[in-house]
């Protein structure tokens, strides 16, 4: 449910009605606690039990009320129901790390399923197809406090294990603030306030439009992102759609995709994946690191509100017309992947004619299938390069995805569109099948390309029985390897904690296990906790000199702060 906040969970009616908290009445609460019985078992927010002074527990009946409501005096439990705003625990299982288990605030609604904003899908490992999760409810009101200050999902946005944020946008939120932000992106001053009103953004105190300087009538889709990041957020990066040119254009990139931001103006670059994504955020991240959870919490919140109103009003669509590519082009793929067929068939006659010449330390057999495979390898590079070069973001909604992050990647769409590849099982081609020949309709030892699991055709095209049965074999590879490696991390987890468990790292960085013997002299060697890491490293230099350049560039910037800092 993209409409709540990420530190909420919705809660069926039914659910919240059946699991209680107890409260306890007092002279301050007496009027709630007897609209509580009042309401009863069956109707929203209600009770189901009342315990006494002297611990006997009564059930809640309409024939009861009366006599409760009578009797009812300070001292007295009520179990009422779950309402908006109580703390709960989710989890889903395996629970494999730290936040597969956080504090949630009850969002009570109807019909009957648990939901979850798409950001905290990440750390969960979630998704909607068929998934269970589990909600404990916090009895009493010291592991609520608890709760609340250590395992709300605000808490958690950056990941102990690397130090950037595991909680972040996805899919259409990424897509949706590309479109917003893209160049050429303008909406009226009417459907700009309607976005505005939509994506909730009066509600941060901070944001007034008013203030907001405007050389235009209309308002930029830049300009309306603007709104929600910090007024003194300064911040340079290249963003996911970036093609990593031999020379940085740096502002005058031609696809925008050089991101500055300037006193929390967003001057240049695009919105996508790098920006606000799980994973690999730079602004989500820069705002949990200076401003806290709870204004990055906000961000989050309002940024993903304004990304599916953008995509409401630019409209995002997809088809198979989307990997539709120039006969011409395909007439190109087709014969470079022929000359490919044909480089194999020559490789295997020098092969079978002795002038093939090994290479050092391997055998003819391992040179011949390294040589072919590095071919084939080729072929699939370079077909799918050519229909690459017609799949622009230009009016293709899937490119677009594929570009800023937001689903599937570049060669998906070009195995759909040129040629699918070669098949591998256990890291080589296919050998194994019948009696010398993977299938009964080659030749006795014929080591060709098609004989051996390449497949020629695409995915729009469709492929050939033959492709088809070495595409089902490649894919079995994948299903026998998920669940082998499931077991194998599963096991190694185990062991790790049990070797791990007893040890300790002091004040001055040694850690030592329980009996006092030196582990290390130095904690992971660097002394740097991978939580407070900047992706992992100790500081990232670069990013810390973009920064600096933009602030001596800023007319309002003093210097004398930096020079004390030095």
């Amino acid at each position: 449910d993209p409409n709540i906040s990420i530190n909420e969970v919705g809660v069926p009616e039914m659910i919240a009605k059946e699991v209680t908290v107890p409260a306890y009445v007092n002279d301050w609460n007496m009027d709630e606690m007897r609209t509580y019985i009042e309401n009863g078992p069956n109707v929203h927010p209600g009770a189901n039990y009342v315990i006494r002074t002297d611990g006997r527990k009564i059930r809640v009946y309409d024939e009861t009320k009366d006599m409760i409501l009578e009797k009812l005096e300070p001292g007295y439990i009520i179990e009422r129901h779950l309402k908006d705003g109580d703390m709960v625990l989710f989890n889903r299982q395996p629970s494999l790390h730290r936040m597969s288990m956080m504090a949630h605030e009850v969002r009570v609604l109807p019909y009957k399923t648990f939901r979850l904003n798409l950001c905290v899908c990440p750390p969960y490992n979630a998704d909607f197809d068929g998934d269970e999760m589990n909600m404990h409810v916090f009895q009493t009101d010291e592991s609520r406090a608890e709760a609340k200050s250590l395992m709300r999902v605000q808490e958690h946005i950056l990941s102990p294990r690397f130090g950037g944020p595991i909680i972040g946008a996805i899919h259409d939120h990424i897509s949706g603030a590309y479109l917003l932000t893209k160049p050429g992106s303008e909406f009226s001053e009417e459907q700009a306030l309607q976005i505005i009103r939509k994506s909730h953004l009066f509600n941060n105190e901070n944001v007034d439009p008013k203030h907001l300087k405007r050389k235009h009538e209309n308002w930029t889709g830049k300009e309306l992102f603007s709104l929600l990041l910090p007024d003194d957020l300064n911040l340079v990066y290249k963003a996911e759609i970036c093609q990593k040119c031999d020379v940085c254009k740096e502002e005058a990139c031609d696809i925008d995709a050089y991101v500055v931001i300037e006193d929390g103006e967003l001057k240049h670059g695009v919105i996508d994946e790098k920006a606000y994504g799980s994973f690999s955020g730079r602004i989500l991240d820069k705002i949990v690191k200076e401003y806290g959870p709870a204004r990055a919490r906000e961000f989050l919140d309002r940024s993903t509100d304004l990304a599916i109103c953008g995509i409401m009003k630019t409209g995002i669509t997809t088809s198979t017309n989307d990997e539709e590519i120039p006969e011409e082009a395909q007439e190109r793929i087709n014969e470079h992947l022929r000359e490919s067929e044909n480089k194999v068939d020559k490789l295997v006659e020098a092969y079978e004619n002795d002038y093939l010449e090994a290479l050092p330390g391997r055998s003819l057999e391992e040179t011949l299938e390294m040589k072919i495979m590095q071919v084939l390898g080729e072929a699939r590079d370079v077909s799918g390069q050519i229909a690459e070069n017609y799949l622009t973001m230009e009016h293709n909604h899937s490119v677009v995805m594929a570009r800023t992050g937001a689903r599937a990647s570049m060669l998906n769409l070009t195995q759909i569109t040129s040629c699918v590849g070669q098949q591998s099982v256990r890291g080589g081609r296919i050998h194994r099948g019948y009696i010398d020949r993977t299938l009964p309709h080659f030749r006795k030892n014929e080591l060709g390309a098609k004989a051996k699991g390449f497949v020629h055709s695409s995915y729009k095209k469709g492929l050939d029985p033959i492709e088809f049965f070495f595409h089902a074999m490649g894919g079995r590879e994948g299903l026998v390897d998920t669940a082998i490696r499931t077991a194998q991390s599963g096991y190694m987890q185990r062991r790790l904690v049990n070797a791990l468990q007893d040890l300790q790292v002091k004040p001055s960085g040694l850690v030592t296990d329980n009996q006092g013997m030196v582990i290390q002299l130095m904690f992971g060697e660097d002394g740097v906790d991978p939580a407070k890491s900047d992706f992992g490293k100790a500081a990232d230099l670069n990013k810390i000199i973009d920064e600096n350049r933009l602030g001596d560039a800023n007319p309002n910037y003093d210097s004398s702060v930096e020079q004390e800092g030095k």
